[in-house]
């Protein structure tokens, strides 16, 4: 599989919101990948307050961010009827209409990638995620996604997020590993996006965390933004302006020493959410090169001699263990789980032998 870019980590504005990612509208057109026929959107609760040609740079992958802030400088682009400039901050139930001319197609092909198939209905797919696996196609993350892959196994997907995110509901940062749903029509991935918009989808992560928390449960409640000093990171912030609150209930599993194997349910989900708490409350996750600034996690660490001994984990150790929703076509509840990958399983192992 190709390497990715570590640029494909950077927080797009909101990049996990609502439902970690995608941001769904009402459109005229079944295809909004790349704007050809005149569009109109209607702007939901998830969007408010984001700047207009960053909200449109999320739809349109197609169209480079100065492409669009030139088509809403030319007018191709109104707001509730109006000429405006990119920058405006839109409110729920804004209307969007815009005419634009067809960017240069870059062709996103199916690829033979393996997947691990949790589940699958002629509703909806359940995936595992990999490590090192992208959701959808981005700037310098073009091969190797979950998208590409999920294109070339199933011949039946939601188009609603264009056509570069066939299926995609929601989204993992590319070294999260775990469960993802996967909408097989835009009927169900509608249902489904709305489940996640009220809250109602419940999701439980597994995370090894360095600095064990004082308490064994507690909630976590700030407010997050974008950082000033690093686009690409998250951090607690005040409320007001741009920022958005973010809640996480933990509980401690077990405790090594300096270590502990935490579970984590996020009841809001902020970009890099879970990453941003732990590390807020002193109890960062291990070897999250963005968050802690180092990108792996040795049988040394364990012993205080982390330039020593051999690498157990090399990317953020955080999976997502379980997701329970009601089905969008049945109603039933259903719970589905992602085993520990073995990296991860690895690495608790490690911990669990060094407290024999």
């Amino acid at each position: 599989m190709t390497n990715h870019d570590r640029s494909s980590e950077r927080p797009d504005d909101e990049l996990a919101d609502a439902i970690d990612d995608d941001a769904s509208v009402d459109s005229t057109e079944s295809d909004i990948g790349s704007v050809t026929q005149p569009v109109d959107l209607t702007v939901e609760a998830r969007a408010h307050g984001w700047r207009l040609d960053h909200y449109l740079s999320r739809l349109f992958g197609n169209h480079s961010r100065a492409q669009l802030q030139r088509a809403i400088e030319s007018g191709q682009v109104t707001l509730n009827g109006l000429t405006v400039k990119p920058s405006r901050r839109l409110r729920v139930n804004d209307r969007i209409h815009m005419a634009l001319e067809a960017a240069e197609e870059r062709h996103f092909l199916p690829e033979d990638v393996p997947l691990d198939i949790i589940y699958e209905d002629d509703a909806l797919v359940v995936v595992n995620k990999p490590p090192n696996m992208v959701v959808h196609p981005g700037k310098g993350s073009y091969s190797g996604t979950l998208a590409a892959a999920l294109q070339f196994h199933f011949d039946r997907l939601s188009d609603v997020g264009g056509r570069h995110r066939p299926g995609i509901v929601h989204r993992l940062d590319r070294d999260t590993t775990g469960v993802i749903l996967i909408a097989r029509d835009n009927q169900v991935h509608q249902k489904i996006s709305r489940q996640f918009e009220n809250r109602e989808v419940k999701k439980v992560y597994r995370a090894i965390v360095r600095g064990v928390p004082e308490l064994n449960a507690d909630f976590i409640k700030t407010h997050v933004c974008v950082s000033a000093r690093t686009r690409e990171k998250m951090t607690v912030c005040p409320p007001g302006g741009r920022s958005r609150e973010a809640v996480t209930f933990y509980q401690t599993l077990e405790r090594f020493g300096r270590y502990a194997y935490m579970e984590l349910h996020p009841h809001t989900g902020r970009t890099h959410q879970l990453r941003v708490h732990m590390q807020h409350i002193g109890s960062p996750i291990v070897a999250d090169r963005l968050y802690i600034g180092e990108d792996h996690f040795t049988t040394g660490h364990i012993i205080g001699k982390p330039l020593e001994g051999e690498t157990l984990i090399a990317r953020q150790a955080l999976h997502a263990f379980r997701i329970t929703f009601s089905h969008p076509v049945s109603g039933k509840e259903m719970t589905f789980e992602a085993p520990l990958p073995q990296d991860f399983s690895a690495a608790l192992a490690a911990l669990r032998q060094s407290v024999l």
